[in-house]
């Protein structure tokens, strides 16, 4: 049985996409299907029956119809495994059937005229009555005499009590499972599937849990210190009741150590995403932010065993040999509590710290740089970036700036992505060359922004999604969708860690999309 899916996995780089390798499920009897509505190199529509414990599949083009007069051209596919039948999220753009991916309809089905499904397809013509959403009704998949290597075969609905002349599939464009379009997923996926693991493991729940209020409401009632537990780990935390931000208006309370450290326990299953695996530099005010900071990257020996290490191998004399991974929420409390006030993650993972796994462009405003022209030099990597098929998200710094992220697959350098980031933005900014300066120095710019392209580049890093930044109120680097840069009402210090918590509620994490969207950077000419 296992050979069935030879085809599949020899056209799958299990390291990158998210897609499940499979093991051959046992039928329990309920025969069950799945349209798929896949927004690859071209959007089409797979179809599937679960068939011997495989999903035998088909590409649409033009998708199934309840039409009895339409004919469509059906490419007959690899199989595929059972685990597959629900998968809805996106798949790298630099693998095999790279897109989004949607449920468009699922459901059950019966064979016809036939007791082995399995046979019939081997002979040519499966007939199959289907109990979906949308698709009702009996289904007829016929092999052309012309077909080559077998591939080629028509679909259509026999003119039956669900048939509907003229029914178009693009006219009903949401999954039966999430209510979204592939648009909507694309944006925002909720799963994603890890092939390094069994199939039945294989998928990966986005949507981070939240912290149950029980936890905050011990927070809340803890004197000046104590111990807290916070998931499952217990951290001693101290000075509860120090300024750490002042007040950013005269009606606002400033914000202490307690009140930051609820923020991070609430933020960091969002943020962890972006920061698990990574050595972690932390800025440090353990005063407060009107008080002294300074960069911290050395673990500290009284740090709890449970936080994890990395040991920089290339570390020369007086630079840093161990750092902070924040592999679990707890990490990032335990920074905050630690007086890190903002958290910058590598680009590269530990396991591989030569080997960005993002390209990153830093819109950095000078003195002159005005809001307005600030967001025009966004829109136009926005319209860059969309032109070359990249998939990208930006986010507002909490300061004054803008920063773009583009996940990239493995194997480039930091000379490559620099490389690579620094031909997009000299392409932008010859589009406004009066507000761009590309001198290295500050008072050389004579107050324009420069387009940093050389944050590309080991231990540079930019603050991560969701960190405070130290300034009166708490600002929050906040990611938003590419639309947002158009709406007047944005602004780069637009949302604090009292505010953000309510957007996210609003909105879900744009940065979310990034997440299993490694891709390959196109030439830029």
């Amino acid at each position: 049985m296992a050979g069935k899916l030879d085809t599949y996995r020899r056209m799958r780089d299990f390291g990158r996409t998210p897609e499940p390798a499979g093991d051959m499920a046992s039928p329990d009897g309920t025969r069950r299907f799945v349209v798929q509505r896949h927004r690859a190199s071209r959007l089409h529509y797979d179809l599937r029956f679960e068939i011997d414990g495989v999903l035998v599949s088909w590409a649409v083009p033009k998708g199934p119809t309840l039409d009895p007069k339409a004919r469509r051209l059906a490419v007959h596919v690899e199989d595929h495994p059972v685990e597959y039948l629900h998968f809805e999220g996106v798949i790298p753009s630099s693998e095999y059937g790279g897109g989004d991916v949607i449920v468009w309809d699922t459901g059950t089905w019966e064979p016809v005229h036939t007791e082995d499904p399995g046979a019939a397809v081997r002979t040519g013509e499966l007939h199959a009555e289907v109990h979906g959403e949308k698709l009702r009704g009996r289904l007829v998949l016929v092999r052309r005499d012309d077909a080559d290597e077998d591939r080629a075969w028509m679909l259509l609905h026999k003119r039956d009590d669900h048939a509907v002349e003229g029914w178009d599939p693009e006219d009903h464009p949401r999954s039966v499972l999430s209510g979204r379009t592939n648009d909507e997923v694309l944006a925002d996926p909720h799963r994603l599937w890890r092939s390094d693991a069994p199939p039945a493991e294989a998928e990966v729940d986005l949507l981070p849990q939240p912290l149950p209020d029980a936890a905050i409401d011990d927070l809340e009632s803890m004197g000046k210190e104590g111990a807290w537990e916070v998931f499952g780990r217990r951290l001693k935390v101290t000075n509860l009741d120090k300024v750490l931000f002042p007040a950013a208006d005269k009606k606002s309370p400033p914000i202490t150590k307690r009140e930051l450290l609820a923020y991070a326990a609430r933020i960091a299953p969002v943020a962890l995403p972006y920061l698990e695996g990574r050595p972690l530099n932390m800025h440090r005010y353990p005063d407060g932010v009107q008080g002294k900071g300074f960069w911290h990257k050395q673990r500290p020996d009284h740090a709890p065993e449970w936080l994890r290490c990395w040991e920089n191998p290339d570390a020369d004399e007086g630079e840093t040999t161990a750092y902070v991974v924040p592999d679990e929420p707890a990490a990032l409390v335990w920074a905050a509590n630690f007086g890190a006030l903002e958290w910058h993650p590598w680009t590269s993972r530990a396991e591989a710290p030569h080997e960005p796994t993002y390209a990153l462009v830093d819109l950095d405003p000078g003195e002159r740089t005005a809001w307005d022209d600030l967001l025009a030099l966004a829109r136009l990597h926005r319209t860059a970036l969309e032109h070359l098929g990249v998939t990208a998200r930006a986010k507002v710094t909490g300061r004054r700036g803008i920063q773009v992220w583009i996940p990239v697959v493995p194997g480039y350098t930091f000379d490559d992505t620099r490389a690579w980031v620094e031909r997009l933005s000299r392409t932008v900014g010859k589009v406004l060359p009066e507000l761009v300066s590309w001198k290295w120095e500050v008072k050389a710019r004579r107050g324009l922004a420069r387009l940093d392209y050389t944050q590309n580049a080991i231990n540079k890093t930019l603050v991560a999604p969701y960190s405070p930044r130290p300034a009166a109120g708490a600002p929050v680097s906040v990611p938003i969708a590419w639309e947002e840069l158009d709406d007047p009402d944005l602004r780069p210090d637009r949302w604090t860690i009292r505010t953000v918590l309510d957007r996210l509620a609003e909105r879900g994490d744009p940065f979310r999309a990034l997440l299993g969207a490694a891709q390959e950077l196109p030439e830029i000419s």
